[in-house]
């Protein structure tokens, strides 16, 4: 008898949308059935025409636990991921403090999630100016690769490497390095305004071009991974494909809000809307889409940047004086599923997107897929219902959106991580 079992008209596999009878036993997936396969279980749950899908996988999730708590932690962050139907985050190494960029920050770092998490935590180490010789023993410890900077990261603690430091790490460890590519030749400070086309205007797309070419012949001369974070710029996109043409190893995501907001649409004052790299026009956003559809674009992934509405200046609307980051982990799946549905895309589009890649690009092969041997990490999701976004019903610390009052498709029901309705997360490491 196994201890859970799942039956839908669509399960999303890794061989397309089923109906199929899931069966757990334990943490694992330890069967895929026919759907009106008999299976004697200690509960069976039939869902209909809502579908199942495995949970998400979000590499690039901001916690801040410790030492920033009043803009999230790990109790909450996690509480918001599973809502959202994220059964797996990735920790990024910086706005905690101390950041993670050396073994005793990981340990604080672990230490303070401890207890308090509901999906599966996983981390990023920091590669920060003169800690390259700490690499090699934060990997060895667990960390999934290293973050860096081209451009000012926005906390004094967690400064940019430069093209030469940056190839210093490259060469100090076989690591996966992520890379927040913008250029800070090309940027250009921002005058006070509520303006938003005037805060993008400091941030052009050149800046993105240039940091990732700078990124790609790091990887070229060192043999290492890159991988682009939140890519935004669509005009970068050529530089990557000829580069993966060439054999760089070099990949890059994008996120929700680059892929659904348009800059023409955003409100004077809205600081809600504010991220860097910039929320750019629609007419970029169907690139960004079809770069994804290609496979060019590897996975959709929140960059969940939470803060304080004080932090957003939500008084004054200024957009220069504000922290820019956008607070989505939550809202991701259905977000995307609203806009790739009206573009022709299905379900096993978005889950191989937000749940199959990310997973592989860390090496996770228990995540994001339903089949036998894979971690039971279950979502229940009805594609053909709706709600409007309120800021109330939201589990992140401080709920500002700039989704608020959008009527988006797609509900998460239940979520299961490793086989339980109550999930308690556990720590992950690269080794697992």
């Amino acid at each position: 008898m196994v201890d859970l079992v799942l039956r839908s008209r669509r399960v999303v596999t890794p061989t397309g949308v089923i109906p199929a009878t899931v069966a757990v036993a334990g943490e694992k997936i330890v069967a895929v059935g026919p759907y009106d396969a008999e299976v004697e279980a200690g509960l069976t749950l039939d869902v209909g025409d809502a579908a199942v899908l495995p949970g998400l996988v979000d590499t690039h999730v901001h916690v801040n636990e410790p030492g920033r708590t009043e803009w999230e932690g790990f109790a909450t962050a996690t509480r918001a991921a599973a809502a959202g139907g994220v059964t797996t985050i990735i920790d990024m190494p910086l706005n905690s403090l101390p950041p993670t960029v050396d073994i005793e920050a990981l340990k604080i770092k672990q230490a303070a999630a401890t207890g308090q998490i509901h999906v599966d935590v996983g981390f990023w180490g920091g590669a920060i100016p003169g800690n390259a010789d700490k690499l090699p023993a934060l990997h060895e410890a667990g960390v999934f690769g290293f973050k860096s900077f081209l451009a000012d990261s926005g906390v004094p603690e967690f400064p940019p490497v430069s093209p030469a430091e940056l190839a210093t790490a490259l060469n100090a460890v076989d690591a996966l390095f992520v890379v927040h590519a913008e250029d800070p030749g090309h940027l250009h400070d921002a005058a006070s305004s509520a303006t938003y086309a005037d805060f993008l205007a400091s941030r052009p797309a050149e800046a993105e071009h240039a940091a990732i070419a700078t990124a790609i012949a790091a990887a070229r001369k060192s043999g290492r991974r890159v991988h682009i974070l939140h890519l935004s710029a669509a005009g970068a996109l050529p530089l990557i494909a000829q580069a993966k043409a060439e054999g760089v190893r070099v990949t890059a995501e994008t996120c929700p809000h680059y892929l659904t907001l348009d800059a023409g649409a955003i409100p004077d004052g809205a600081t809600e809307f504010k991220c860097c790299p910039p929320i750019r026009d629609s007419a970029n956003a169907d690139q960004l889409w079809q770069a994804l559809a290609d496979g060019l674009i590897t996975c959709v992934v929140s960059d969940h940047s939470p803060c304080t509405p004080e932090l957003k200046r939500q008084d004054t609307g200024d957009f220069a004086a504000a922290w820019g980051g956008i607070a989505s982990v939550q809202l991701g799946l259905p977000v995307i599923w609203t806009a790739a549905r009206e573009r022709g895309y299905g379900l096993a589009d978005v889950v191989d997107w937000m749940a199959r890649r990310p997973a592989d690009l860390v090496g996770l092969s228990q995540k994001g897929r339903i089949e036998v041997g894979a971690d039971a990490d279950l979502v229940v999701f009805d594609p053909d219902d709706t709600f409007t976004v309120d800021p109330r019903r939201l589990h992140h610390k401080n709920p500002v959106t700039p989704y608020a009052g959008k009527v988006l498709h797609g509900v998460v029901a239940k979520t299961w991580v490793r086989g339980q309705l109550e999930p308690t997360g556990r720590f992950l490491t690269r080794k697992d």
